[in-house]
């Protein structure tokens, strides 16, 4: 009981602290002199605006049937609409070349969640061509064969050793120049080779983590390196990497918003274009970081479910 009272309490203690941060960011943005319009957010997200229908040509409209028929003055064939949600003019009424005839209610994906749909396509080709990279390169850093182990450090050190934003410029300017490759497979390339090399030394660790025995009693059981390191070896390790390739993972997330440098439209870029559109800065980058915060923590829950069914079949 007087455990569960003491839990009670830190939680009553989060919760004030948590409650004591949202104030301060409410006071602090009431303190700045800044007109805040979310109102303007909703429809670059999802566009809900009716579709204006317009008359082409001069002539009458008709209603039959619950069609609206726009007959022509010079003899066109008539503007027949089927399916509006709001009549803008009558039975009868003359209309003229431009006049609105009818509204249609659609549902149309904004550009803040383009740039989502292409920030998620980024992501997971990367994600999957980056861990066959780390995986082959995490092997031939532990390897006995000098050349592949020296290869392995020397792409490591190398790609960790400078910005990812240069390596970007240097695959879509040169390398992709060289092999004519379009701006959505150079962002790949680059946000790959880059995260391929931190998860090489995730995948190092979790392999060097294992004792020396499971492999000694592996082979003693006949089974060649091959077969022991993807049977018994790299299946321990998976579990405890799991952590990092996690973290990994986010910041793969994170990182691809610097693709927009070489003109792709993802979240980031789609945040510029917006906040030129709307004057509201503020606004759409909470939004946007709002969108990344959903992809990683979804991302992070998945690994943390996964994380836990792993455990509980040990």
């Amino acid at each position: 009981m007087e455990k569960q009272s003491h839990l009670l309490l830190w939680k009553a203690v989060f919760v004030l602290i948590i409650i004591g941060l949202g104030f301060g960011i409410y006071a602090g943005s009431k303190n700045i002199d800044y007109t805040w319009r979310w109102e303007r957010i909703p429809q670059y997200i999802i566009n809900t605006e009716a579709t204006t229908v317009r008359s082409p040509f001069d002539g009458s409209a008709t209603i039959e049937k619950g069609k609206l028929i726009v007959s022509s003055d010079y003899g066109d064939d008539p503007l027949v609409i089927k399916k509006f949600d709001n009549l803008l003019v009558s039975n009868g009424d003359l209309v003229f070349e431009g006049d609105p005839l009818a509204e249609v209610e659609n549902w149309n994906i904004g550009p803040l969640t383009w740039g989502l749909v292409m920030t998620l396509q980024l992501s997971v080709v990367s994600l999957v061509f980056a861990v066959v990279i780390g995986l082959f390169a995490g092997l031939a850093r532990i390897s006995t064969n000098p050349a592949l182990r020296y290869l392995s450090v020397t792409y490591i050190e190398l790609i960790r050793g400078t910005p990812l934003l240069v390596q970007i410029f240097i695959f879509y300017f040169f390398i992709g120049t060289v092999l004519d490759l379009d701006r959505f497979t150079a962002g790949v390339a680059a946000l790959s080779v880059f995260t391929g090399a931190y998860i090489a030394e995730i995948v190092r660790s979790g392999i060097q983590s294992i004792s020396p025995g499971q492999m000694e009693a592996a082979r003693s059981l006949g089974m060649n390196y091959v077969q022991a390191m993807v049977n018994v070896i790299l299946p321990q390790a998976f579990k405890r990497t799991l952590p990092p390739m996690a973290g990994q993972f986010i910041n793969l997330i994170k990182d691809s918003s610097l693709v927009s440098v070489i003109s792709i439209t993802d979240l980031t870029k789609a945040g510029r274009e917006v906040v030129s559109s709307t004057f509201a800065p503020f606004e759409v980058w909470f939004a946007v970081a709002l969108m990344y915060l959903i992809l990683t923590g979804a991302l992070s829950w998945a690994i943390q479910r996964l994380e836990k069914r792993l455990s509980a079949s040990d």
